[in-house]
């Protein structure tokens, strides 16, 4: 699977309070939330976002709460791939529970810029800089975790009940 998208940059230790600030968390509603993304420390963020845009940061991304609306949030604006260092640990589970791919890989300060344009090629852990040619390799997700990212945890469970269900029913048959 590849897919393409603008560069939003980063630095390191954006907390999820960055991400969503507190005082909007009044809705679950991915893109309610989006209208207010890091209104605090990009008010243009929210405006300027196209579909498909990847966010490229450094160390730690999403540390600070816990709370699921982070991810959920950058999912309601169209960002479908964090790129970052080193992400916070809960931020990492509920970005796969919720269907937001991460990837973890060194990439140096001036290697990949603001509304820079990149190609991320997942079968083979690739991200290719389509403004500088540069190509940054990354270890790619175990394919449990690629499956979940795919659909989120929810869908994911729905769908191994239904097949299970099925592959009941079939038995009951035989």
């Amino acid at each position: 699977m590849k897919i393409s998208g603008g560069v939003w940059k980063f630095a390191d230790n954006v907390d999820t309070d960055q991400i969503i600030p507190a005082e909007y968390l009044i809705t679950a509603d991915r893109k309610e939330l989006a209208k207010h993304s890091f209104k605090k420390i990009r008010p243009e963020f929210a405006k300027e976002v196209k579909e498909g845009d990847i966010i490229v940061a450094g160390k730690n991304f999403g540390c600070g709460s816990s709370r699921e609306h982070a991810p959920s949030c950058l999912l309601g604006n169209g960002i479908k791939t964090v790129i970052a260092k080193s992400f916070a640990r809960i931020f990492y589970r509920n970005s796969i529970n919720l269907g937001l791919r991460l990837i973890e890989c060194e990439i140096e300060e001036n290697e990949i810029n603001d509304k820079d344009a990149l190609e991320i090629d997942f079968d083979n852990g690739e991200i290719k800089n389509l403004c500088n040619n540069k190509i940054f390799k990354f270890k790619k997700m175990p394919k449990f975790f690629e499956d979940l990212t795919e659909i989120g945890l929810i869908d994911y469970t729905k769908r191994k009940i239904s097949e299970r269900r099925a592959n009941e029913e079939k038995m009951k048959k035989k």
